[in-house]
């Protein structure tokens, strides 16, 4: 085992619902260069509703709330049915959000936050307490 090797992750498979075209532009080559595979970056409620009742294999969602076609909650409603964690991308995140996200993250953000933000979520999914939490982030889940 290398001494600096990656530790192992929960998430492996991202799926990016955003209509803002350089912001998806940037996570997708942000989170692949990180070592995730991006199953589909989408603009469209409907296709990503879609492709998580498809059965397709995604770990984690990364969905803005404003969408050209409707509303990112109803994303965030397929992938909490389909057992799938849920990140929100987000100006402002609504009420609602904390019955159906992991946690919200406040744009603007830099990748770094954003990679903090998957981390932390990653470690209340193992039962850890994060280590650090980025700024203009709402962590809804705690460890037990």
């Amino acid at each position: 085992m290398a001494l600096f090797a990656r530790k192992k992750r929960l998430f492996h498979r991202l799926l990016i619902v955003e209509d803002e075209p350089l912001v998806a532009f940037e996570n997708e080559y942000f989170l692949r260069d990180e070592g995730f595979e991006v199953v589909a970056t989408l603009d469209r409620v409907e296709e990503a509703v879609a492709l998580i009742n498809g059965g397709s294999a995604i770990d984690l969602v990364l969905a803005d709330i404003s969408l050209a076609d409707g509303s990112g909650i109803d994303v965030a409603k397929a992938a909490a049915k389909a057992g799938i964690a849920v990140l929100f991308v987000t100006g402002q995140c609504p009420a609602e959000a904390e019955a159906l996200a992991d946690g919200c993250l406040g744009k603007p953000y830099t990748q770094r936050d954003l990679a903090l933000a998957i981390a932390a979520i990653e470690a209340v999914r193992t039962g850890t307490t994060p280590k650090r939490l980025p700024p203009g982030f709402t962590l809804f889940r705690t460890a037990a």
